[in-house]
């Protein structure tokens, strides 16, 4: 009897040095932990003074989203055979020369899709990737500064598509003005002398004017996460049918090393660019008579993209 309770007190007693081992070293995790995160705080402090100082920042990250399928005798579709693929790349890149008396703010953005749908059973559809989302944008801006938030500033800023009728449309913003930076990271442009200049084969629909433009960015990264919002507006002193703007904006999220999650997402609004699709959709033979589409009577609908996938901060 005596044997039994013997052990029934060593298993107790194990059972108790566990438990007590097992809060002995979560109390030196917690103190360990409150340790590094001191740490951390004055890196990120260090950190912050590094990037108030004088230099080049530079930096890029981005999205590559796909998917591939193939179904063969697949009966419960329209379509049993068919190989099918989508394939997005997102890339945001800056290059900004921060000096005490001037800067030279540098960035680019580019948004491209491809899509493949290959009926195996007709030889009517093509069994390439063909082009769907396709966005360029680069632009460079220059000040000096009056203050330390306000700055006399050129900016040159170019649009088009790469992949899909490059340069037909293409958008030259150049003109003066004044930036504005209120707080850090963000950046507002306001320059009421602007010339767009618009690079088309199509000189009926697209025209240059003179205006106004209006840019507002905002990039920043916060731990793991990557964001850009950029706003980019053109106000012609012409017309209102020669205005445009463009809102695009990227996410990133790091979850192992440089790879994570990516989000982007863009609206649009050009009226230019609207009439020349309905003019590029006008059959003047069409049964009943259609009418041609001018500026007076298009469909200037809300132009959007988004691209969803991995993620690979460069």
């Amino acid at each position: 009897m005596k044997k039994p309770l013997l052990l029934f007190a060593l298993l107790i007693g194990m059972v108790s040095m566990n438990a007590q081992t097992k809060e002995e070293l979560q109390a030196q995790k917690a103190e360990k932990q409150a340790i590094a995160d001191a740490a951390q705080a004055e890196a990120n402090a260090l950190q912050g003074k590094i990037d108030a100082l004088p230099g080049w920042r530079k930096g890029a990250f981005g999205t590559i989203g796909g998917s591939l399928s193939n179904f063969n005798n697949w009966y419960a579709q329209g379509a049993p055979n068919n190989a099918s693929g989508n394939i997005g790349i997102t890339i945001n890149a800056f290059a900004n020369l921060i000096e005490d008396k001037f800067f030279w703010r540098n960035s680019l953005t580019s948004n491209l899709n491809w899509v493949k749908l290959d009926n195996k059973d007709t030889n009517a559809d093509s069994e390439d990737f063909n082009p769907t989302t396709d966005v360029f944008n680069i632009s460079s801006l220059y000040g000096r500064n009056i203050t330390k938030n306000l700055a006399v500033s050129g900016l040159a800023e170019y649009r088009t598509t790469l992949l899909d009728n490059f340069n037909d449309p293409g958008y030259l913003d150049v003109g003066v003005g004044a930036t504005w930076t209120p707080i850090e990271n963000l950046i507002v442009v306001i320059h009421p002398l602007n010339y767009n200049f618009v690079f088309a084969d199509s000189n009926s629909v697209f025209e240059s004017s003179l205006g106004a433009k209006i840019v507002a960015d905002y990039t920043r990264q916060i731990g793991a996460i990557n964001f850009k919002t950029n706003l980019s507006a053109f106000q012609s002193y012409k017309s209102g049918d020669f205005s445009n703007w463009t809102w695009s904006n990227s996410f990133g999220y790091t979850l192992w090393k440089m790879i994570g999650v990516g989000f982007d997402f863009g609206l649009r609004s050009n009226k230019q660019e609207a009439l020349n699709y309905a003019l590029g959709q006008f059959d003047p033979l069409a049964v009943p008579a259609q009418t041609e589409p001018n500026f007076d009577n298009v469909d200037n609908d809300l132009q959007t993209y988004y691209t969803l996938g991995l993620s690979y901060k460069f």
